[in-house]
């Protein structure tokens, strides 16, 4: 069974839709995305049935069917409330890219229940696969965020770039999913204020501690990714030795003592290039410095992983900048916007 679109039954979203329109439906060109009948989906999931859940998070859980779409459901007690619900179907109609999810409709069905409807990705996500080629995946990622962050107008911010949003299909190219936290960023807008969102770990220490964002904050979470792909290390990792540590904090003393290649992934047995991992764990290092204007672009982050830019050349690796308690983070920021100082 495949699902076909149903447009009597449920709704279109608009880009400025309202949470307060969410409830009620709003009137909008019919090719923004698909809408799909709570029944219909109800139906192809079995009752959304425990044996067809393939994820579960902190907004809800996912289910698949028949290896056609992926269906995530919102918990109605989930932190996921329809600001986000909005936000993720405004930034993810907005854009079709071979590194991003593809959103192909939603519903919203009965008690309020809120339901997306993603194309569906055979080897599940970057945090639970192995991946068989890290220095395309690693690409693919770049090349994602520079679309949203470069080629789409307005410019998006994905806000929790992590391995778990990373998706991977049949053949391991990854695609970022989860726009639930993203920001659009209106044209000759540098930053935002807003309350900090995202995981620890990936934070940009000048939007945790201020709540501006910027697309450098997206940067700062890519580079931090990129040294848990290179390594086989989590962001927030522990040693019996050390005790809890930060990948970040690691890599830059071994950049500091010169034995980068020391933090390559050991389950690979040698079996990389060397250059090849210094380069990427160097340009990973550059996109989580401490200061945001000495981090790449996404464009200037892909010509660097790809050999384009030398790097030994051409670029300083200045010191990272970390947070490492959550009392450093500003939880509650204005929604307003202004041009960075």
């Amino acid at each position: 069974m495949k699902f076909s679109f149903v447009w009597s039954s449920c709704f279109y979203f608009s880009p400025d839709t309202t949470s307060n329109s969410t409830r009620q439906g709003a009137k909008v060109a019919p090719n923004v995305i698909g809408a799909f009948s709570y029944e219909e989906l109800k139906q192809a999931t079995s009752g959304f049935r425990f044996s067809n859940k393939i994820g579960e998070g902190g907004f809800g859980s996912v289910y698949k069917m028949e290896r056609v779409v992926a269906i995530k459901v919102l918990s109605e007690e989930s932190r996921q409330g329809d600001r986000e619900f909005m936000s993720e179907i405004n930034s993810t109609s907005n854009f079709s890219h071979e590194n991003l999810v593809q959103l192909h409709g939603g519903c919203i069905g009965q008690g309020g229940s809120r339901i997306l409807v993603y194309e569906y990705m055979e080897n599940n996500s970057l945090a639970q696969a192995f991946w068989k080629s890290r220095t395309e995946i690693c690409l693919g990622i770049a090349r994602g965020l520079a679309h949203i962050h470069e080629e789409i107008r307005p410019h998006v911010v994905h806000r929790d770039i992590k391995a778990s949003n990373i998706l991977l299909d049949q053949n391991f190219n990854p695609k970022i999913s989860d726009f639930g936290l993203s920001k659009l960023f209106p044209q000759n807008i540098t930053y935002i204020s807003t309350r900090v969102a995202g995981t620890l770990g990936y934070l940009a220490p000048e939007y945790a501690i201020s709540g501006h964002l910027t697309r450098k904050s997206d940067v700062y979470s890519f580079g931090v990714l990129l040294l848990e792909i290179v390594s086989g290390r989590t962001a927030v990792d522990f040693d019996p030795q050390l005790g809890e540590y930060y990948l970040v904090e690691k890599a830059w003393k071994m950049y500091e003592e010169e034995k980068l290649i020391e933090l390559v992934d050991p389950m690979l047995k040698g079996k990389f290039s060397e250059a090849e991992a210094v380069r990427f764990i160097k340009v990973g290092l550059l996109c989580v410095q401490q200061f945001r204007r000495l981090r790449p672009v996404m464009s200037m982050a892909i010509k660097m992983l790809s050999g384009e830019v030398n790097l030994d050349d051409q670029v300083d690796i200045t010191q990272p900048g970390v947070i490492t308690d959550i009392r450093n983070v500003k939880l509650c920021q204005s929604l307003t916007s202004a041009k960075e100082q």
